[in-house]
């Protein structure tokens, strides 16, 4: 019995394909996944966490993007749309077409239950070559819960977790406290 094999897709296919679709997918090594639509708490997470933090960075140079803006990982790698990335300084970006960015400081997931576990393993992973990245953070939508990465001086990545809507995150890369209140403004967990 014979299979098929999978046609492996370049970058370059990857991105003349995405630019020109009508709904979003992800690159990863030569594969395209097309990417599902969120939960209305979802978005309202989103919205929350990037008004907060615009409103941290206002007078600061740094750009806050969200899930519209993809990112290129690596080369061959992974090409994704993460739900929020801040870029302090100049946005690089790998043309002139100003759609992919390479230099997020801090990235931000909201977790879904259908991605909770690629968010935290094998794109995590990838997100970890970026050398500009400082912070990742994955935000909770069926409780109030945040899980923050700091790369360390030596490479390593720190842990920590948050539980309480009343607690507050530092965050070194753009030195800022988030407040959970504001992420989780009017999100109701019943």
């Amino acid at each position: 019995m014979s299979t098929l094999a999978k046609h492996k897709y370049t970058p370059e296919e990857y991105l003349e394909l995405e630019r020109a679709a009508e709904r979003k997918s992800e690159f990863l090594n030569g594969e395209i996944f097309a990417m599902s639509g969120a939960s209305a708490r979802h978005a309202l997470i989103v919205v929350n966490t990037s008004a907060e933090l615009r409103d941290l960075l206002r007078d600061r140079a740094c750009t806050v993007y969200s899930t519209d803006l993809r990112t290129r990982v690596s080369y061959e790698g992974l090409y994704t749309y993460p739900d929020i990335v801040v870029v302090c300084g100049e946005p690089k970006f790998i043309d002139d077409t100003f759609d992919t960015l390479t230099n997020p400081i801090l990235i931000v997931e909201v977790l879904s239950p259908t991605t909770k576990n690629y968010d935290r393993g094998e794109k995590f992973e990838q997100y970890r070559k970026i050398e500009s990245l400082k912070e990742y953070l994955l935000v909770a939508q069926d409780s109030p819960r945040v899980e923050h990465y700091i790369r360390q001086i030596d490479g390593t990545w720190l842990f920590s977790e948050i539980e309480s809507r009343d607690s507050t995150i530092y965050l070194p890369s753009i030195n800022s406290t988030l407040s959970l209140a504001e992420v989780y403004a009017k999100v109701d967990f019943g």
